[in-house]
């Protein structure tokens, strides 16, 4: 079966959650399935190597799960209006799938959590879609046919899924933020099987 790689990085829980309900929408479309995993944390000192595999969550990431994946799904929390270091740095490793095109055609979608409203989430999302640009990937967002676009007041935007903690930092995502983080997940899959389909 056809799987959309949900990869992400998340330190407060933010967007591990949005990542599941993308999963969700994925496995609402038929014949498709969700690969949840996500990349290890990066420090400036390394007193001892990390865990070959996180204590809990998903699994760390593999290259081959680009190459196996038919579409993906990339989330970071804001940085600065930027994707966070962990997520940047695996990124930074893909030289020799760059270089092969393992990603080339694919269809790819990105989400991201703040604290605030105005913490730069459009922006973090504009510059993870760069690299996959790069990559050869076809970049899907949400269009405003989906209602909740037009009615969110937290997060949600036509670039990608988003959450927004709030000072108390709430991991919850909100009934719209849910909702279009699914129906991001559904399009992608929706995509990517058409794109399978096509001789």
């Amino acid at each position: 079966m056809p799987e959309i790689l949900v990869l992400y990085y998340s330190r407060g829980g933010s967007v591990a959650r949005l990542a599941r309900q993308i999963a969700r929408g994925v496995g609402e479309v038929e014949g498709m399935a969700a690969r949840l995993r996500t990349v290890p944390p990066v420090a400036v000192v390394t007193e001892r190597s990390a865990p070959p595999v996180p204590d809990e969550g998903a699994p760390y990431v593999d290259k081959q799960d680009l190459a196996d994946c038919a579409g993906l799904a990339i989330g970071s929390p804001t940085r600065f209006g930027n994707m966070a270091a962990p997520m940047k740095f695996f990124f930074d490793s893909l030289g020799a799938e760059w270089a092969s095109g393992t990603l080339v055609g694919k269809p790819a979608a990105v989400f991201t959590s703040t604290a605030s409203q105005h913490g730069g989430q459009e922006a973090t999302l504009l510059s993870m879609q760069v690299p996959l640009l790069h990559h050869g990937c076809l970049i899907a967002g949400i269009p405003f046919t989906e209602p909740q676009l037009s009615t969110t007041r937290t997060g949600g935007t036509p670039y990608g899924a988003s959450h927004v903690a709030g000072s108390e930092d709430d991991p919850q995502p909100s009934e719209e933020e849910a909702a279009l983080a699914r129906a991001l997940g559904r399009r992608l899959a929706d995509i990517a099987r058409r794109l399978q389909a096509t001789p």
